[in-house]
């Protein structure tokens, strides 16, 4: 009764803090792999029904276990909080980051192709590069590997495009690291 009285809904608040701690990645705070797959799920049945363009980019540290054992996890930790609060300058409030695995992430990017992408991904790649990374008074060189992929009949499930990008992503890696393919 006293909740009702009280003018606020503190079980609401609640249950809508408890679904937004279901949905972030606890260290980055941005959208989790679960996050993730639910919004690709429905942009993807709004681009297939809208006939609009859809594309994913997806992006790996490079050599981030040698940073790891070189400055220490806490490094490591705080380079993943840095780089997401880095790219989500890049990302637009429709589009979505997101954290896929250790330290992959992916953009989701609506009504974009795959130029469009692979722009946003070279932009992101050139701000990661430039960007004087810190940490203990301690400088810390970090460049990032993106592969991007649009939306086909092929790829036409969450799943699907993500192997499509990811499978770019690779290819990035070995061309030598620090580029984008897509």
């Amino acid at each position: 009764m006293f909740k009702f009285v009280s003018g606020g809904n503190i079980e609401g608040l609640y249950h809508e803090e408890i679904y937004k701690m279901t949905i972030t990645d606890g260290l980055t705070q941005v959208a989790n792999k679960r996050y993730l797959l639910d919004f690709l799920d429905r942009e993807i049945a709004r681009a297939i029904r809208f006939g609009r363009p859809l594309s994913v980019a997806m992006l790996d540290i490079d050599h981030f276990k040698l940073i790891n054992d070189e400055y220490g996890h806490l490094a490591g930790d705080c380079i993943l909080k840095e780089l997401c609060s880095l790219l989500g300058k890049l990302v637009r409030k429709e589009e979505l980051l997101a954290r896929y695995g250790g330290e992959e992430f992916v953009i989701v990017l609506p009504e974009s192709g795959l130029t469009s992408a692979s722009t946003i991904a070279e932009k992101a790649r050139r701000m990661i590069e430039q960007h004087a990374f810190t940490f203990a008074d301690q400088s810390i060189k970090v460049t990032i590997s993106l592969g991007a992929a649009e939306l086909s009949p092929m790829a036409a499930d969450p799943l699907n495009l993500l192997r499509t990008c990811d499978e770019k992503l690779y290819e990035a890696k070995n061309n030598g690291r620090n580029c984008v393919v897509g």
